[in-house]
C-alpha cells in the first residue's frame, strides 16, 4: 500500500518595495544642510532657550502638549509662534495665562511649548494643563492652589463614537408614520 506523503504549498513572498536611488537620498541631505546655514543668518532667528527648566505634558481630548518652563523673563512660544499669536482669541489667551495668574508668578516664569493634535480650544486647554503641572512641580503651595481651582485634574472628556443605526452617538432617525 503506497503511503501518502503531504503535498506542501511554496510560501509566497510579498514583492520587496522598490528601494529609493542613492543618488536621490544624497540630494535630500544636501537640501536639508543648504537650508541649515541659511537659516542663522537670518534677522528674526532667535537662539533657543537655555538652561534648566520644568518638563510636563498636558493633555486635553486628543490635544497633547509639551511643556518647557523655564524661569526668569521671557518670550513664551508656542509651536514656534508667540504664544498670544497662536491663540489668536482673547479667552484662549486667558485660559493658557490662567495658571500664572492664579499663583501670582506672571512674569517669572515663561515657556515653549509644542502642541499637536485637537482643535484650537483643547490645545488651549491641553497647555493650560501641562503648564499647570509643570508649576505644581515647583512648590507645595503652588500645587495647593491649582488643585484647588482643578488645574492639575485632566479633563478626559472625548467625543462619543456614533452607533450602528444611529445618525450620531445617540440621535435615532427621524421616526416617519407614512
Amino acid at each position: 500500500m503506497p503511503t501518502k506523503t503531504a503535498t506542501t504549498k511554496p510560501a509566497l513572498k510579498k514583492p520587496r518595495a522598490p528601494r529609493k536611488p542613492a543618488a536621490a537620498k544624497a540630494a535630500v541631505e544636501h537640501k536639508a544642510v543648504a537650508a541649515e546655514k541659511a537659516a542663522p543668518a537670518s534677522a528674526a532667528h532667535k537662539a533657543k532657550p537655555v538652561g534648566q527648566y520644568t518638563f510636563a505634558t498636558g493633555r486635553r481630548k486628543t490635544s497633547v502638549a509639551n511643556i518647557r518652563l523655564f524661569a526668569g523673563a521671557g518670550d513664551s512660544v508656542v509651536n514656534k509662534q508667540p504664544w498670544n499669536k497662536y491663540f489668536s482669541y482673547k479667552h484662549y489667551q486667558d485660559e493658557v495665562g490662567q495658571p500664572f495668574d492664579l499663583t501670582g508668578l506672571a512674569g517669572q516664569y515663561f515657556f515653549v511649548c509644542q502642541v499637536n493634535g485637537g482643535g484650537a480650544h483643547s490645545q488651549a486647554q491641553a497647555v493650560r494643563h501641562g503648564i499647570s503641572i509643570a508649576l505644581s512641580k515647583l512648590s507645595e503651595e503652588v500645587r495647593k492652589v491649582l488643585k484647588k481651582n482643578g488645574l492639575l485634574t485632566r479633563d478626559d472628556r472625548r467625543k462619543e463614537r456614533k452607533k450602528p443605526g444611529l445618525k450620531r452617538a445617540r440621535r435615532a432617525p427621524q421616526w416617519a408614520k407614512r
